[in-house]
């Protein structure tokens, strides 16, 4: 494409047709909503895309993968979520990351202020961009273990929901290039482009990265000569029996094409818009929806369309917003349903602004019940993840050594820990992330499957649509004891292959949780359970808007994402899911939605 095609193309998504009414409209371009948008339009709905932020088009901030950490530091889409972790303040202050308005345009991140800075919580950083956090994660890709899936089915009676039935959503969107067509497991002919890790560094014979990674291999029952085999093959996107049981080296596999460029929804709502003949989609860029617009009816209740305000950075977790900002407000409507998919913190938010919700919540606020539905902004859930981190004598060459793995205290025979080490830095998100220490620092991250603790809230803090919620994860309030157990014997496991790495790395110096020369240091599982309770964090908000069974009044959607009680309604993002799927919900989400693009096409063409 030229110089003049790529600029026109810019220009075209920047602004919205005149039409104020379509067949559908989706609030919300991230994973779950644009796919499903372009979707639609390719079905031959009229379909109207709205997205709060703008478009960073071919910025190689954001199209080049390898520069994740500048995309999700950079203002152009970020937006600062400030969240608790505990209820007790007590607890979260002792979170080493906390961060604070200076007032002079800085933030300070510690726990020892300057005096007058203005105490904002934990960042939680997400992309308010066309493509939403697509555009600034680090494109890993896994799949959700197949409970995750049966749980749906198992709640609702949907059978359509099962394991071995959802694969089909992965291939259908798929674009495999990290092996051979012709593979059954795989997709080719999709939108989204997968890629996969280079281990040829674990060729190396006998240096400190391979001892690590042949000895990690021991530990969890495979064979340390079969290293490379293993991180070369053992492909995380594919299906099969008993897949979850399966502890092993993996090649980590990324949502993006063999030139290294991010392959994301966006581009799949760029090239439906680029046919407009044929497929009926308009995006509206930099438009903040401020309510949804229902019927008069008091016993069922209709979506009709959505009021919005325009105008750029007029959401407040954008640091770019200007204090007062408003923008021109005007409705927009639609013939047949209203889909939400603002993400596990605006969905929530955006469902209760509009009538829907906890009604002693609205009514505090003085919003009009349109559904007293107490689960909406209940449950929010997410991967527990925490580090080890050393400085080593000597660098050690190697790349990311992934694993997924099942700890000895885990609940079931279903591995618990997706890990991945190697010469980098990773500890959570704050302002600037993340700290380098230089060419010697060495880490094993860390991301907790299946976490048991799902009791996290997102909470109005104002009517002001403008505002942000109120987040809290409440972090291992159920069962806690029990998730820290898991992520402590992973460390236990993960530090034991460091001691194979021998000389010239040799010796290790941690600097968390377990400060000191490794093997010599004081180092209890209490250690490090206290370290893992007050600094563990988190990046994969879910479940917010969780799908549910007919009896369980705390269910907000059903099974075809229908919020209950109101017609022509529904939430399709990471919200929807019961439960955390897997270890990176990116992938999962956007197979979810294009099973939900299924599911209201067949309802379209039903009515």
């Amino acid at each position: 494409m030229g110089l003049l095609s790529v600029l026109a193309l810019s220009a075209s998504i920047s602004v919205a047709a005149c039409a104020t009414t379509y067949d559908y409209i989706v609030v919300g371009s991230g994973p779950g909503g644009a796919p499903l948008a372009a979707n639609l339009a390719r079905a031959g709905y009229s379909t109207l895309l709205i997205e709060a932020g703008g478009d960073e088009a071919d910025n190689p901030t954001y199209r080049d993968l390898g520069n994740f950490i500048e995309a999700c530091n950079d203002e152009a889409s970020r937006w600062d979520f400030w969240v608790k972790h505990n209820d007790d303040p007590k607890v979260d202050a002792l979170f080493k990351h906390n961060t604070w308005d200076t007032g002079d345009g800085t933030f300070y991140v510690g726990q020892n202020p300057p005096a007058g800075a203005k105490h904002l919580g934990i960042q939680y950083p997400r992309a308010g961009v066309l493509g939403g956090c697509s555009l600034h994660n680090a494109g890993v890709s896994s799949l959700a273990q197949d409970d995750d899936w049966n749980i749906v089915a198992n709640l609702t009676g949907d059978s359509s929901w099962e394991a071995s039935k959802m694969h089909r959503y992965l291939k259908e969107i798929s674009k495999t290039e990290y092996l051979p067509a012709g593979n059954p497991d795989h997709g080719y002919n999709g939108w989204l482009s997968f890629i996969a890790d280079d281990p040829s560094w674990a060729k190396q014979n006998n240096t400190p990265g391979v001892r690590i990674v042949h000895k990690f291999a021991e530990l969890i029952g495979q064979k340390g000569e079969d290293a490379l085999t293993l991180l070369s093959q053992n492909d995380l996107l594919s299906s099969g029996p008993n897949k979850d049981e399966k502890s092993s080296l993996f090649n980590m596999v990324y949502h993006a094409n063999a030139q290294g460029k991010r392959s994301t929804p966006r581009d799949f709502v760029t090239a439906t818009l680029a046919d407009p003949a044929k497929y009926p989609l308009t995006l509206k860029l930099r438009t903040l929806v401020t309510k949804i617009l229902f019927s008069n009816s008091t016993t069922s209740p209709r979506a009709l369309g959505v009021e919005v305000m325009e105008g750029a950075s007029l959401y407040r977790a954008d640091p770019k917003h200007t204090p007062g900002a408003k923008g021109p407000i005007s409705q927009i409507f639609a013939n047949k349903e209203v889909i939400i998919s603002g993400g596990a913190f605006n969905s929530p938010q955006l469902l209760k602004l509009s009538g829907i919700g906890p009604a002693s919540e609205l009514t505090q606020f003085g919003i009009k019940v349109i559904k007293d539905l107490p689960g909406v902004g209940e449950k929010l859930g997410d991967n527990y993840e925490a580090s080890i981190m050393a400085l080593t004598k000597e660098p050690i060459p190697a790349g990311l050594m992934t694993t997924i793995f099942r700890t000895p205290n885990a609940p079931t025979k279903k591995r618990n820990i997706y890990a991945w080490c190697g010469p980098f830095s990773f500890e959570g998100f704050w302002p600037g992330f993340p700290t380098n220490y230089g060419p010697t620092q060495w880490e094993c991250a860390m991301v907790q499957i299946g976490p048991k603790s799902q009791r996290g809230t997102v909470r109005l803090r104002s009517a002001d649509p403008q505002d942000t919620p109120d987040i809290n994860f409440r972090f291992f309030k159920d069962q806690g004891d029990a998730d820290i157990s898991e992520l402590v014997s992973a460390s236990n496991i993960l530090r034991e292959a460091w001691k194979a790495a021998g000389a010239p790395a040799e010796p290790f110096q941690e600097l968390h949780p377990c400060p000191g020369e490794l093997g010599k240091a004081p180092c209890t599982d209490a250690m490090q359970a206290e370290y893992i309770r007050t600094q563990a964090y988190s990046h994969h908000a879910t479940s917010s808007c969780a799908i549910g069974a007919d009896s369980d009044p705390m269910a907000v959607l059903d099974s075809k994402f229908r919020v209950r009680g109101v017609q022509g309604l529904r939430v399709v993002d990471a919200s929807a899911f019961p439960v955390v799927p897997g270890a990176f919900p990116v992938v999962p989400t956007m197979m979810l939605s294009q099973k939900a693009s299924e599911d209201i096409i067949a309802d379209a063409k039903k009515a």
